[in-house]
């Protein structure tokens, strides 16, 4: 990869220095049973149905676990802690604690993605609402669901706060006095915080946390930031204890160098292999299309995104923010008998309706999100199935990203005689294998895609064949995501 995180300094000694817990918390007796049960779960832990040891490679920590959220934030003695320490590589090093705070008006691409991927790190990622309630209204209509009140953290020590930006989600964190006394301490106590977009400018700096140091922020809050930092340009910055970025679009390279300085070099390359980000960030996105055709609607694209439990939240949250960015009207609905779902990396989102409500409309498009868990149950959903061979069959567009291609389309026919990819683990169940290194591929009425790090250009090329290249191109620049 090409990107690079600008340091203060190139003597500064990195990855930082893990967080040593001197204190024991005490736990209430159901919290000790839960305790327990998890430290049986973690002796015997089980082993992956055949075929899912690649997905699931960087997913095997406690945030695995039924979610308990007072045993899931508490800070444990070093030697308490060990017993619940272990990754997918055999790994005795103890679980990073780390903070990401949500509010109403949150950007959702940047909060997700920033739990996504530490938490595939092996970190305990606590996702706190500084709301008066647990779920969020995020910007674009996506509603998260939080572990914890902010207030229920303000006690616990963490290894990283990280802050996603969105307006006016950014003003909700400055404004949240607890947030504030959080943050504060811990740089007071010399350890590791971050924002994205907004929030550097925001909230750290309106909280003088980025006196003398460097500091990058989205380009309109650039002004306001130079009067509390150093502002740079930089995609991701590092100064001492502090990581910043810019947008939405900077989100997977920034939640990457995190990884780095919570852990080191090699664990961020193994984080950031599976997600098939970008070379080269910034350069113009390509999509490759076969069989060009006219991808047609009355006025306002009218799109079907269905989620499921083990959905994979990155994959779903972008198509869907990128997508509402662009004004068409997405409809997200739920494969199952909730409205809220527990994604892959356990991340709560809530649907707008139920799959029977949404199945009483038409669309102009229907478009999977990946997954394993989320794609095993889209195929076994004979409402969403029949849905989409009538898409196919009335040569209207649908898509599918990651698993989808392979575990949905494939084995229901919705492939035949045409090009696809997938993620790579799951291209050898495609029966033609022509154009699966290609990042996104069009072929007539349907679009595919491979996995996270290509979900925005996959949600760009949806862009682009209902509203024009000129119209992905300006979204794409918005989001920082190209130059």
């Amino acid at each position: 990869m090409t990107w690079r995180i600008r340091s203060r300094s190139s003597q500064r000694s990195h990855p930082l220095p893990p967080y040593p817990s001197t204190t024991e918390t005490k736990l209430l007796p159901a919290q000790r049973a839960r305790a327990d049960t998890s430290r049986r779960s973690l002796k015997n832990p089980k082993k992956p149905p055949k075929g899912m040891a690649l997905l699931q490679l960087h997913h095997l920590s406690l945030h695995s676990l039924p979610f308990t959220p007072k045993l899931h934030h508490s800070r444990f003695s070093t030697r308490k802690s060990l017993r619940f320490s272990f990754s997918a590589s055999a790994s005795t090093t103890m679980a990073k604690q780390v903070l990401v705070p949500v509010a109403n008006g949150t950007e959702p691409m940047e909060a997700v993605i920033t739990i996504d991927v530490l938490r595939r790190s092996g970190a305990e990622v606590m996702v706190a609402s500084v709301e008066k309630e647990l779920r969020v209204d995020a910007c674009h209509g996506v509603k998260i669901v939080a572990d914890a009140l902010v207030g229920d953290c303000k006690d616990t020590g963490f290894d990283l706060i990280a802050l996603p930006g969105g307006m006016p989600g950014a003003t909700n964190f400055k404004d949240c006095a607890v947030l504030e006394s959080v943050v504060k301490k811990q740089a007071a106590d010399g350890r590791l915080y971050a924002a994205v977009c907004a929030s550097p400018a925001v909230a750290l700096g309106s909280w003088g946390l980025l006196k003398g140091l460097k500091a990058t922020c989205y380009p309109s809050f650039m002004e306001q930031l130079s009067s509390c930092a150093t502002a740079v340009e930089s995609i991701v910055q590092q100064d001492g204890k502090v990581v910043t970025s810019r947008g939405p679009g900077t989100t997977m390279e920034f939640s990457v160098a995190l990884v780095e300085q919570l852990y080191d070099k090699e664990k961020a390359d193994e984080v950031s292999g599976p997600l098939l980000l970008r070379p080269n960030h910034g350069d113009e996105y390509k999509v490759i299309e076969l069989n060009p055709m006219e991808w047609k609607c009355n006025n306002i694209p009218q799109i079907l995104v269905p989620i499921a439990d083990g959905s994979e939240e990155m994959e779903a949250v972008m198509i869907i923010d990128i997508l509402r960015r662009a004004k068409a009207n997405v409809v997200v609905a739920s494969v199952g008998d909730n409205l809220e779902i527990l994604a892959s990396r356990k991340v709560k989102l809530v649907a707008d309706m139920l799959l029977d409500e949404a199945a009483k409309l038409s669309y102009d498009l229907i478009v999977l999100p990946g997954g394993l868990g989320g794609a095993q149950a889209f195929a076994n959903s004979d409402k969403l199935v029949n849905m989409l061979k009538k898409q196919a069959e009335s040569n209207k567009p649908y898509g599918a990203i990651c698993a989808s291609p392979a575990l949905v389309l494939e084995p229901h026919g919705l492939l035949k005689g045409k090009k696809a990819t997938a993620f790579p683990a799951m291209c050898n169940k495609l029966s033609d294998q022509s154009f699966i290194d290609n990042r996104v591929v069009v072929d007539g009425n349907l679009i595919t895609s491979r996995g996270p790090g290509t979900s925005m250009e996959f949600a760009l090329g949806i862009v682009e064949k209902f509203f024009g290249r000129p119209k992905a191109l300006e979204l794409a620049k918005v989001m920082l995501f190209v130059h």
